[in-house]
């Protein structure tokens, strides 16, 4: 991750000049962030995640799904990129244009890495917080688990520590009937 210009409170305008480089761009409270591209297995979750959900949206389509690269621009400062994210029907017409998300998903997963970790577990969980994202998933590729933050009303909480090695399954209300078993989930 790269911190660029501290100080300076970039926006919106500012983020859609940035370059089209294979790199992940963010803004949160008008900063900067860069991250390199991901790893095979950070791919591969991200694979998994999505063939899974989309699979599932076929034959449920109680909402839509989207994997990174695509914009979610909470405010003019806030503009983040989730691994992925799901919006349900019923916010789907509020939020959803053509080129992004303006307003909060249902549902964000970020798939944490060496240089995201301590971003994914700080700022992101309070940004997500603040705007209201009703789940938040924190895949570890590291040590196979999800840690997952349920928004009560009073913030998020930490509902959930799943592990691949204790054979956990993920399910969500946001998605009723889904099974995703964390072995499946990390399978490489």
């Amino acid at each position: 991750m790269m911190r660029t210009n501290p100080g300076v409170k970039l926006t919106y305008d500012d983020f859609l000049l940035f370059p089209d480089d294979g790199k992940r761009h963010e803004l949160i409270d008008g900063e900067h962030y860069v991250t390199p591209s991901p790893s095979r297995k950070h791919q591969a979750i991200a694979w998994n995640l999505t063939v899974i959900i989309g699979t599932y949206l076929e034959a449920n389509p109680v909402g839509r799904a989207f994997i990174a690269p695509f914009d979610v621009v909470f405010s003019n400062f806030d503009v983040v990129e989730p691994d992925l994210l799901f919006i349900s029907n019923a916010r789907l017409e509020g939020i959803l244009t053509t080129k992004h998300v303006r307003g909060a998903p249902n549902l964000v997963v970020e798939i944490a890495s060496r240089s995201t970790r301590s971003r994914d577990e700080t700022l992101k969980r309070k940004l997500y917080e603040h705007f209201g994202v009703e789940e938040y998933w924190v895949i570890e590729p590291d040590d196979d688990t999800i840690v997952v933050y349920k928004h009560g009303g009073k913030g998020y909480q930490r509902e959930f520590d799943l592990a691949a090695t204790r054979g956990d399954t993920l399910t969500t209300p946001l998605l009723p009937g889904l099974q995703l078993p964390l072995e499946r989930i990390f399978r490489d």
